[in-house]
């Protein structure tokens, strides 16, 4: 077993559509590997792990150069991929006003005017901050946890801003090591916006997120990744701002480049866990059928706008 396998729980999440139905909890040993640094190649799998109780290996993020199927029976166990994705992320070399000119004239004028709308109901100028030592962690945790308790992300994925201790000593240890980024948007007084981004190395990551809803249409998620951009640039600490896991219209607009990557999970063969996987799986398809079914009657984004405003 290579130093690169660490002990970190899985949690399948079982949805349909944006509906959290419940979580189920696995013993896992995580590859802790930025994607950039894996090979295309199969990683050496500690399968021994499994004589010894545990129930899972996770490979999040593994570059792939064709579409794997999401469930398979393999001699030592079962491997599942419930997720395969363009992984997108901004190179930040050079500058700011470079890295402006990757947009068409027509998106860099809407950039730039959403920009402005928020200054002006802001009293002429954007109010945002910055937070990155350990003494500054505690304020940034107390007001970004005001916005995340009431996001759609909290309500509905059950994937807000943590609420648990250990979270908060996590953030002042990789704060004490520069190794984080908070980033709140204010409205006035009030928070609104905020953007939390843990690092691994010279990379930072695109983690927890989230706005409140009532100011939705001042485009407040837009005008934070504009002004972090902005400073990121200009700081010039870290050379890539990773948009992790999933896609969307936000990371695909401000990236620069992106990887074809899939969630490779292995786990122990038994007839519970085989179960579960397929339960899983059936969710997942079931989601994406009626997905597809409201995207051709014209309905998907109503839903999704009630789902959220109901949340």
């Amino acid at each position: 077993m290579t130093e690169a396998w660490i002990a970190k729980p899985l949690q399948l999440k079982f949805l349909l559509g944006e509906l959290h139905l419940f979580t189920v909890s696995f013993s896992s040993l995580n590859l802790e590997r930025h994607f950039t640094a894996l090979t295309r190649e199969p990683a050496p799998l500690p399968f021994e792990a499994f004589s010894r109780g545990l129930d899972a290996l996770q490979i999040r993020s593994y570059p792939t150069s064709q579409p794997l199927p999401r469930l398979t029976l393999l001699p030592q166990a079962i491997r599942y991929v419930p997720q395969q994705y363009r992984r997108y992320y901004i190179e930040l070399q050079g500058s700011f006003a470079d890295y402006l000119k990757k947009f068409s004239g027509k998106s860099r004028s809407t950039l730039l005017r959403k920009v402005r709308r928020f200054a002006a109901v802001s009293g002429g100028q954007v109010c945002w901050r910055e937070y990155r030592r350990c003494d500054e962690m505690a304020e940034f945790y107390r007001l970004a946890r005001q916005v995340s308790q009431q996001t759609y992300q909290e309500r509905l994925l059950k994937a807000g801003l943590p609420e648990e201790p250990w979270f908060q000593e996590e953030l002042c240890e990789l704060a004490s090591r520069d190794q984080v980024r908070g980033y709140l948007l204010f409205h006035g007084a009030q928070p609104i916006a905020y953007l939390c981004c843990p690092a691994q190395g010279e990379i930072l990551l695109y983690r927890y997120l989230g706005y409140l809803p009532q100011y939705r249409r001042w485009s407040p998620g837009t005008v934070l990744q504009y002004l972090v951009l902005e400073r990121l640039f200009a700081e010039g600490r870290f050379r890539l701002f990773d948009f992790t896991q999933g896609e969307g219209q936000h990371k695909e607009f401000f990236a620069t480049g992106s990887c074809q990557c899939a969630d490779i999970y292995y786990f122990r063969k038994t007839l519970r866990i085989l179960l579960l996987l397929c339960l899983h799986a059936g969710s997942q398809a079931l989601s994406e059928m009626v997905g597809q079914a409201l995207s051709f009657l014209g309905l998907k984004q109503w839903i999704k706008r009630l789902i959220r405003a109901r949340a």
